[in-house]
């Protein structure tokens, strides 16, 4: 089975849910839908969506929530 990866398109703070009272978009071993929200990275007070582009099962977070990423870094890891 081949292993997908979410990356992030910008480098930023990310966040895995929408607000800190609520839960995470989605958690390790979630299945992942086309167009599902994983989480949101945050450049200067300004708040971007990450969009899976592909669907998979059994996600797994390769960042920790609030962690700085790069352009380009792996975020989620998902068998297809």
């Amino acid at each position: 089975m081949a292993v997908k990866t979410i990356q992030a398109t910008i480098p930023g703070i990310f966040y895995r849910r929408p607000a800190p009272d609520q839960p995470p978009y989605k958690n390790d071993g979630d299945a992942i839908a086309l167009g599902d929200t994983v989480g949101l990275i945050e450049v200067m007070k300004t708040f971007t969506p990450v969009v899976a582009e592909q669907a998979g099962r059994n996600a797994r977070f390769l960042v920790e929530n609030e962690e700085a990423i790069m352009a380009g870094q792996p975020l989620v890891e998902m068998d297809g």
